[in-house]
């Protein structure tokens, strides 16, 4: 679609960056926090690279107030972080701590002193771990109830000053990694068990919303999802289908749940005939049902291009399959074929000889970014929140003190054209958040790979002075804002 001009982005317009409490907060056994997922999973030897962990993280706990003054100075809209669950609710349920909840209130209240928007995550990712132990995690009904007294334990906290709430983070991702390829906790490889978590998950989703709709009338909450349109690999119609097949497995699954209360009827049957579809009661359905979100929280990275399954394919075998050195958490298939049961007779992911790749071999695609907020608003008639965009990358502390991130400004501006194109195209957008605010720990890969407009002095090896050093992106972004855009095409 071409433009003589672009739409201008709305004067409210939430410019905003974000975090998560594992990988920025460190504080790990500080006043009173229990342990998480992450914080046991993470000392497993060989799960996460050279050992790293987020006991110290960058130490947000003790210097959020250095780092809301940052923000302030780049002049950001909005800040989404995640509330560490175990840090309020140290076993998950039961008492509440006093000081865990009292730092988030704190937090809160220092972000909207600088005239930056709160976002809240309620989970993003790290269960306390004696919900784990008790009940084996979220594959039990029974912390349906132990998230929604969590969640009630803020809503009632900060519910008065915080407008923007998301549920679950990346809901694709945390179930697949820890329950189909051992890489995140509960380091589980068992289909069966992953739908059933992922299941549960869906109806602790709706029964937060719902009671945040009791409770926060004037607020707004919904999921975030980690969304990459689907392309065939060319015109043949058996790579359509693929494609359609790969949107249903990889993009609806969830997103259906989530705005409409069921599941897709084509791969619940696909889930059926293998043995592993989760058991959906009459009363199920009725909370998945009576719950919709009031926007939803788009993470977007990258998509997938796929052809026809190889199990009927006979016309293209002298195309490069991608290699998967390790999974990729946007499309979900690694090089172990008994691992892709489910998508074998649906598609193949095959590489896009149209883009390019960043260092972790992600495919860079500004263009998929327009075209999966295209989809998600034709399809659910949602206002979209970017809740995450960003370019991992390895950044460089120069002589002079200074981090020339070129290439992760031209990444955002790209990404972030497209967003105004979209907004052209009629998409309702709330704000864009990049990933990140700070560099933090990459859940997988230490520090070696940093997203931050600010450059956090430490390694894998040392925490060094922890100093916070703005980016060159740092102040474009400044720039960017204070335009509210106007200046992306200079």
């Amino acid at each position: 679609m071409f433009y003589d001009k672009l739409d201008e982005f709305p004067k409210d317009f939430l410019w905003g960056a974000a975090s998560a409490a594992y990988q920025v907060e460190g504080a790990f056994d500080t006043d009173g926090k229990g342990p998480s997922i992450w914080d046991s999973f993470s000392k497993i030897p060989g799960k996460t690279f050279i050992g790293t962990n987020g006991d110290v993280a960058v130490d947000h706990y003790h210097r959020y107030k250095e780092d809301v003054a940052l923000m302030a100075e780049m002049g950001l809209k909005a800040y989404r972080f995640s509330v560490a669950w175990s840090r309020v609710v140290p076993d998950g349920e039961g008492p509440v701590n006093p000081a865990g909840l009292q730092f988030y209130i704190d937090l809160v209240d220092e972000l909207i002193q600088h005239g930056v928007e709160p976002v809240l995550t309620l989970y993003h990712w790290d269960l306390p771990q004696a919900l784990q132990d008790k009940y084996g995690g979220w594959e039990s009904r029974e912390l349906i109830p132990a998230f929604k007294e969590y969640c009630r334990i803020l809503f009632e906290a900060l519910g008065d000053k915080v407008k923007y709430w998301v549920t679950f983070n990346e809901q694709n991702v945390f179930t697949a990694m820890g329950y189909r390829w051992e890489s995140h906790p509960p380091n589980v490889s068992d289909l069966k068990r992953m739908y059933q978590a992922n299941h549960v998950i869906n109806l602790a989703n709706a029964a937060a919303i719902q009671l945040f709709h009791d409770l926060v009338p004037q607020g707004k909450i919904g999921p975030s999802f980690g969304y990459g349109p689907t392309y065939a690999l060319n015109a043949r119609p058996e790579n359509i289908l693929a494609a359609v097949n790969s949107h249903e497995a990889n993009n609806r699954w969830w997103m259906d749940v989530y705005c409409k209360g069921t599941y897709p009827k084509f791969m619940y049957k696909q889930l059926s005939r293998l043995g592993i579809a989760p058991e959906v009661t009459a009363a199920d359905h009725d909370l998945l049902t009576s719950a919709k979100p009031d926007f939803l929280g788009i993470n977007y990275y990258h998509g997938g291009t796929v052809r026809e399954n190889r199990i009927e394919n006979t016309s293209e075998t002298d195309v490069v399959k991608k290699e998967f050195s390790a999974i990729d958490p946007y499309l979900m298939q690694p090089k172990e074929e008994q691992a892709q049961s489910p998508e074998v007779p649906m598609f193949e992911a095959v590489s896009n000889p149209h883009l390019k790749t960043t260092d972790w071999g992600w495919e860079i695609d500004p263009v998929g970014f327009r075209v999966a907020l295209r989809e998600v608003y034709a399809e659910y008639d949602l206002p979209i929140f970017v809740t995450e965009n960003g370019l991992g990358a390895i950044d460089v502390l120069e002589e002079d003190g200074s981090i020339q991130d070129d290439g992760r400004i031209e990444y955002l501006k790209a990404h972030i054209l497209e967003v105004q194109k979209a907004m052209t195209d009629g998409v309702e957008m709330i704000g864009y958040c990049a990933w990140s605010f700070t560099d933090l720990l990459s859940w997988l890969n230490g520090y070696k790979k940093r997203y931050g407009f600010v450059y956090v002095n430490r390694d894998e090896a040392s925490e060094k002075d922890l100093a916070r050093i703005p980016k060159k992106s740092f102040y474009w972004y400044q720039d960017l804002i204070a335009t509210n855009g106007a200046n992306l095409n200079q």
